[in-house]
């Protein structure tokens, strides 16, 4: 009998045994043949907007392949991300328009990107009510526009031109990016407004962009692969000025002495040259300025950040002072209420001390004792606390 029970505890174990080496086969193998599953990004451009439909008959690519040419290195200067083709048909009307999609890694690239892309003969758009996105041109039945890190090339020269409503719907369909990646660049804010030509106004990341949109110096001096900045504009009836941005005043010093070598180079050939050096910025004039107007405008650039009370500050702006507010705000209520606490636990435990000693029978206060030591020399003898000591013979 007793042999029975231990024949069916030990079958009983194995069973137990083996049930749980086939649970953990699973894991073990799992482990070579761990799936991922990757969730793929949101298209760049919409699967329709407003009135409008995709154009079946016209190629598309939602990840199209990079650009060649001289196109494609200034795009991958300005770090090019996503790149998308498409062409749409106005719903019961005729007509088709035909949208080239670039997104960027943060505002900056993008801004140069625009100015690159966007043609000679195109006139900014100035007012607000015709504005699509950050900033925006147009030329005839073409446009171009920013919209955070995206820049949308619109053909609408078989389509008429559409109307400004359909291109904001649009651009409310692009990705939207907050934080320091999408604060659009400082350096063309510091140019001079005065007689500026903005259609004239190109910004540079790299050596091939900026020399393909006219840069008057060669693209290695200028110091892009210490993350140089450059905008140049022409000014009506003058030259053109050029501003230069360094992460440092040193790096600045550095590629200035290069470039004042580069301007007595080329010499009269250059125009009225004048250079000026602030921190870690650099302006300078070349091409048709008098020697008085050209150093007046490169006087006339600072570095300095101003905020203006006109312009709403941007809802990122506004997040983090709420923050910071209510930082604050937490801070000084745990302080009040921490002194709060130490005057009532300093009372509870002073009254609380003098409590005892009431109950005690012993006066709530007592004076601090002190010990004397006598340094006369003379011997006294031993009395109680309370009595007078013995006078001496």
């Amino acid at each position: 009998m007793v042999d029975r029970i231990e024949f069916k505890l030990r079958r009983t174990a194995q069973r137990v045994v083996l049930l749980c080496l086939v649970g953990a086969m699973p894991a073990a193998f799992g482990q070579s043949t761990k799936t991922m599953l990757v969730e793929p990004p949101t298209p760049l451009l919409p699967a329709q907007f407003g009135a409008w439909q995709p154009d079946g008959s016209s190629p598309s690519c939602s990840d199209c392949p990079p650009v060649e040419g001289v196109t494609g290195a200034v795009l991958k200067e300005d770090g090019v991300s996503r790149i998308s083709h498409a062409a749409y048909h106005r719903l019961n009307k005729p007509g088709t328009i035909t949208l080239d999609a670039y997104q960027f890694g943060d505002a900056t690239g993008a801004a140069s990107a625009f100015t690159f892309l966007r043609k000679p003969e195109s006139r900014m758009v100035q007012s607000k009510d015709s504005q699509v996105g950050a900033e925006m041109a147009a030329s005839g039945a073409d446009y171009i526009f920013r919209s955070g890190t995206t820049v949308v090339v619109v053909d609408a020269s078989k389509a008429g031109a559409p109307a400004v409503g359909d291109l904001r719907l649009l651009e409310s369909t692009l990705p939207k990016i907050g934080g320091p990646r999408a604060q659009p660049p400082l350096l063309p804010t510091l140019l001079p407004t005065k007689g500026l030509d903005v259609e004239s106004e190109r910004y540079a990341l790299g050596p091939i962009g900026y020399q393909a949109m006219g840069g008057v110096l060669p693209g290695d001096i200028v110091g892009f692969d210490k993350s140089a900045e450059v905008v140049m504009a022409k000014y009506k009836g003058r030259g053109l000025l050029t501003l230069l941005l360094y992460p440092t005043p040193q790096i600045a010093g550095n590629y200035g002495r290069e470039i004042v070598a580069e301007m007595n180079r080329q010499g009269a050939a250059a125009g009225t040259v004048k250079l000026r050096r602030e921190g870690p910025l650099v302006a300078m004039t070349t091409g048709a300025w008098s020697a008085e107007e050209a150093q007046k405008a490169v006087e006339g650039v600072h570095l300095n950040a101003v905020l203006t009370v006109e312009k709403t500050p941007p809802p990122e702006f506004r997040t983090e002072v709420r923050k910071t507010v209510s930082l604050l705000t937490s801070i000084a209520l745990l302080s009040g209420l921490l002194a709060l606490a130490a005057i009532i636990l300093g009372l509870v435990l002073g009254f609380g001390r003098a409590a005892i000693r009431v109950l005690q029978g012993k006066p709530a206060a007592t004076e601090p004792e002190f010990l004397r030591i006598d340094l006369s020399g003379r011997a006294e003898k031993i009395h109680l606390e309370g009595e007078l000591p013995p006078t001496q013979g």
